[in-house]
């Protein structure tokens, strides 16, 4: 779903998208209870993962409405309790049908079918709220994202329309500081008229104070920044490029590991503390999820402080630290294999730490690779996540109830891929804003 979602934000703006999302997520988690077969399980299955979609909308949304400076605490702040819900829905879903049971006198065959009316409703009440209640960008709707960028230019002295990206995505320019002539251009302003520009030269006194940089750098820089509705010919160069690769490789290892070990971590501590039981070990498990609420945010904190002081280079050496004291600390885990409670529940806390803050700075960089093209970029790293989740819970699968290897071997292969990627640029060379 995320490869879907995320060039819908693009093209038809993140709020719709989420909601949409949301929508189309809420109706087969209402018919839960209609199932009764494995065949209907595998299908509603299937079709409520269209509420995982919603994470890519949800990170482009957020970054639409905050300052490179500060995007990546956003981005980890609305990601982590978007993880955390994983957690949350450990504890509240068995509340909510134990209250059936109990309270209600329903059977616990027909308990468990009403529960998930619950999250239907919840779901559903968010995203038509989303659609009455709020804005699209801090500017207003999505379809005139554009006209503030025109008016900040003219501001300065710089008339202008500022609509698409100039050329494709990967096109270099080459523009010197303080060497740009007045010059016109011409572009469609979405309705089949043309829309001309003129950097004049002439500046306000509201500029005094500022960096004094060449009319011509302004207005490209402020048309890379906007989002433009994307075709497969521009989107195909944005997906295979180095710095795309480096943000899915980084989140297939960070999140994908993350989704992996939700899945197994119950019976894992199960089957080393069998005197917890079937529920001691769930809750003790919901603890990793949860901790997402505190630990993905820190990430995002650290790479916009590092960014103040190193740039973009700074965020992409908070990721790859991250990654590899995570991949040490699965390492850990793994060889140690420990039946010591105190020992096994510390290790786990600190790998979450690392592996939820790694989560946090990837999309603090996220904003700054191809940000014309934000949804696309989203898309991919949210993608690739998932597809690390598949391919790791694979790995437990075949490994049986050796769950001490497979985490080794999670470890060894966060290491190694963020090491592989580390030599990248965390920007295309030439990229016209994100800077």
């Amino acid at each position: 779903m995320s490869p879907v979602a995320g060039p819908a934000c693009d093209r038809f703006g993140p709020r719709y998208t989420f909601a949409g999302c949301l929508l189309a997520g809420a109706i087969p988690t209402a018919l839960a209870g209609a199932v009764t077969n494995v065949r209907g399980l595998l299908a509603l299955r299937f079709f409520i993962g269209i509420l995982g979609g919603s994470f890519v909308p949800c990170q482009v949304w957020s970054t639409g409405f905050f300052d490179k400076n500060v995007v990546g605490t956003a981005n980890a702040l609305t990601g982590g309790f978007g993880n955390s819900g994983g957690g949350i829905t450990y504890f509240l879903m068995p509340a909510i049908f134990d209250s059936l049971v109990q309270n209600q006198g329903l059977t616990p065959r027909v308990a468990w079918r009403v529960s998930f009316i619950v999250p239907f409703i919840i779901i559903t009440s968010v995203a038509i709220s989303m659609l009455l209640l709020c804005p699209d960008t801090p500017t207003g709707k999505w379809s005139d994202r554009h006209l503030a960028a025109q008016q900040n230019l003219a501001n300065h002295g710089i008339t202008g329309a500022v609509v698409d990206v100039p050329g494709e995505f990967t096109d270099k320019q080459n523009h010197t500081p303080g060497t740009e002539s007045p010059s016109t251009d011409t572009t469609d302003n979405g309705k089949g008229e043309k829309l001309g520009f003129e950097a004049t030269g002439k500046r306000t006194d509201s500029t005094d104070h500022e960096a004094q940089i060449g009319e011509q750098q302004m207005l490209d820089t402020a048309r890379g920044e906007i989002v433009q509705k994307p075709s497969f010919k521009e989107a195909i160069p944005v997906v295979f490029s180095l710095q795309t690769l480096v943000q899915c490789g980084c989140y297939f290892c960070s999140f994908g590991g993350e989704l992996a070990i939700n899945s197994v971590l119950g019976a894992y501590y199960l089957k080393n503390f069998t005197q917890l039981g079937q529920s001691g070990s769930g809750r003790w498990a919901a603890m990793f999820g949860l901790l997402n609420v505190a630990f993905r945010p820190a990430g995002g904190v650290i790479g916009d402080i590092v960014y103040r002081s190193l740039g973009v280079w700074g965020k992409k050496y908070v990721i790859h630290i991250l990654a590899i004291i995570c991949g040490a600390f699965l390492i850990a885990i793994g060889l140690l294999d420990s039946h010591d409670k105190a020992t096994m529940f510390g290790l786990v806390a600190g790998m979450a730490l690392f592996m939820d803050a790694g989560n946090g700075a990837n999309f603090a960089l996220v904003p700054h690779v191809h940000p014309h093209a934000n949804g696309i970029v989203s898309g991919c790293t949210g993608a690739a996540g998932n597809l690390g989740g598949i391919v790791f819970a694979i790995i437990f699968r075949y490994n049986g109830r050796d769950y001490g290897r497979v985490f080794w071997i999670i470890g060894v292969m966060t290491i190694g891929i963020n090491l592989a990627l580390s030599w990248i640029k965390p920007i295309p060379k030439g990229q016209i804003g994100g800077r």
